[in-house]
């Protein structure tokens, strides 16, 4: 008895034109394609924290584990679901009340099926109790006058890791860096240099050139604090002027966190360890046979190919259009909001043969005149699933203090305590932005506040001080498309003659806010920054507008993709980013897969 359908012969092999690939940025569980059972593997451990007080050595970088490339892959039962820990970085520890220094944490442990990468060991201390370095995947570096510890512990082979450096002692000191994946840690040097965490490890299973697990950098009292090693390792802490804090590990890369130093605030505690990641690919190629619903069947066998193009993962930076300043000493626009998974986030699952609109939102004008509304917000930015919302409009400073308006970050309230427009609206996690800022009180200088940005809540505005307009929420930098490039800073404040107008987020994202006769600077264009909000002398000064959001899509080399209309651009990354295509939207338009 016929059915209508197509029915597809159940001995056809499922033929997966593309690797695929998953990455964990938290725990969770994986289970295979159809007809897949083995698999490569990336799996890092969260890295150990900095030491605190005294001058702590690095933490070391958590275990580096992988098959790729030219490993042995592993055997995953198909369609069972295996659990995957992500390790935790190691928490800096804060300072006990008589100034006691504590060694770092480590990190935890990351684990897939059979592998286990230990966590990275945490820097040794010289405060009493002096407590020595800790070994781990990766160990931590020693104190001034202590040794480091040892890494690749528990041992495996290869190896996960590496040894932390030696410190050094009076009359300067110095701590010795955090053991990473590629190299040991460097000793302190004399006089009294923080030594250097060790070099992590690139790797390409995504597709893309990735270094992680380098160890954190040693502490000094008056020398050079060590740096990170690359692939994640935060820098050391500097006691005497001028003085710098620890710098923690970067999140998902493993990073052992920088040690801490003397007793000050801010600079004892040890930097925290970056937390770890699990990366898994299934490769492409022929196998077991699979089942397809009877529409994709049909649309397959009228387009002449049976078996359905493979899925593949993404990475993206969705930035909304930021918003417009406010009027007469007004606040600064909002930036638009600022989603992506690069790096070290979830990617998006695209599938093949698939077109995906892409909408690239404007920015929202600045008020004019004598109205007392806020700046026009930004418009969204939308990729598949994922929506940044445009940044909320400054207030107007105009007779009355206009608040600002919630958005992906919230605009600066206008002169005359206009209250701040809140970011992170709707809520998303992480957040896509931050708050603005309170405007000022009133005279005898006014001032409007900076609105909020991707990277920090805009600034209140002032009515004492040379600087009146608050400063446009921090920008945040990101390098999809392998360079650092600014997006999503806030607008400023506008002020008064003599004042100073709040700077804008950046650089060269948010416009800085007006003074007197000057209107707000625009946001610049594809970063979604935030306007200037206007001046004021007599009459009422325009807010700026805000500027463009951007799409951009970054796809391993295989993938096969292709951006319309023609003033949208497709890139093919070098070495060592492994071919990478990236595809940046300016304008709305399509993406398509192959």
């Amino acid at each position: 008895m016929s059915n209508g359908g197509i029915i597809g012969p159940v001995v056809n092999p499922v033929v997966y034109a593309t690797s695929n690939v998953t990455s964990f940025t938290a725990s969770g569980t994986f289970s295979t394609r159809a007809g897949q059972n083995t698999v490569d593997y990336l799996v890092i451990a969260g890295g150990g924290a900095g030491g605190s007080a005294g001058n702590s050595g690095g933490g070391g970088a958590g275990g580096y584990r992988t098959s790729f490339p030219g490993g042995t892959a592993i055997l995953v039962a198909n369609g069972v679901s295996v659990p995957v820990t992500v390790g935790a970085g190691g928490a800096g520890v804060p300072i006990g009340p008589a100034g006691q220094g504590a060694a770092g944490t480590p990190g935890s442990n990351s684990i897939f099926s059979t592998i286990t990468s230990a966590g990275g060991g945490g820097g040794g201390t010289n405060t009493p109790p002096c407590t020595s370095a800790i070994a781990g995947g990766s160990g931590g570096g020693g104190h001034n006058s202590g040794n480091g510890a040892a890494g690749n512990t528990p041992p495996v082979s290869p190896s996960q890791g590496n040894n932390g450096g030696d410190g050094v002692g009076g009359p300067s000191f110095g701590a010795g860096g955090g053991g990473g994946a590629g190299a040991v840690g460097s000793n302190a040097t004399g006089p009294g240099g923080g030594g250097a965490g060790g070099a992590g490890l690139a790797n390409s299973i995504t597709g893309c050139s990735v270094t992680r697990a380098g160890g954190g950098g040693g502490a000094t009292n008056q020398g050079t604090f060590g740096s990170g090693g690359t692939g994640g390792g935060g820098a050391g802490a500097k006691n005497c002027a001028p003085s710098s804090a620890a710098v923690a590990g970067t999140v998902n890369t493993g990073g052992g966190g920088g040690g801490g130093t003397g007793t000050p605030t801010g600079f004892g505690v040890g930097g925290a360890g970056g937390s770890g990641i699990v990366v898994i690919l299934e490769p492409a190629g022929t196998f077991a046979p699979g089942v397809w619903s009877l529409s994709e069947q049909y649309n397959y066998k009228k387009a002449g190919t049976w078996t359905p193009s493979a899925p593949f993962d993404v990475d993206f930076l969705v930035v909304a259009g930021g918003a417009g300043g406010g009027n007469s000493n007004g606040g600064g626009g909002g930036a638009g909001g600022y989603r992506t998974s690069f790096p070290g986030g979830t990617k998006l699952t695209l599938t093949g043969g698939t077109s995906f609109p892409i909408t690239i939102g404007a920015g929202g004008a600045g008020t004019t005149g004598n109205d007392q509304t806020p700046g026009t917000a930004g418009n969204p930015s939308i990729f598949s699933t994922i929506t940044s919302s445009g940044g909320g409009g400054g207030g107007s400073g105009f007779s009355i203090g206009g608040p600002g308006s919630a958005g992906g970050s919230g605009g600066g309230g206008g002169t005359n305590s206009g209250t701040p427009g809140a970011g992170n609206t709707p809520p998303v996690s992480p957040p896509q932005g931050n708050s603005g800022g309170t405007g000022s009180a009133g005279a005898p200088t006014q001032g409007g506040a900076g609105g909020g940005g991707a990277g920090g809540s805009g600034t209140n505005g002032t009515n004492c001080g040379p600087t009146a307009g608050g400063a446009g929420g921090s920008a945040t930098t990101n390098s999809i498309t392998n360079s650092p490039v600014f997006y999503a800073g806030g607008g400023g404040g506008g002020t008064t003659p003599g004042g100073t107008g709040g700077t804008g987020g950046g650089p060269s994202s948010g416009g800085p806010g007006g003074v007197g006769a000057a209107a707000g600077t625009n946001g610049t264009t594809n970063t979604g920054g935030g306007a200037g909000g206007g001046g004021y002398d007599g009459t009422a000064r325009s807010g700026g507008t805000g500027g463009s959001g951007v799409v951009i899509i970054r796809a391993p080399g295989s993938a096969g993709i292709s951006a319309s209309p023609g003033t949208n651009t497709l890139t093919t990354l070098p070495a060592p980013a492994g071919g990478c295509q990236v595809a940046t939207f300016t304008v709305s338009g399509t993406l398509t897969t192959g």
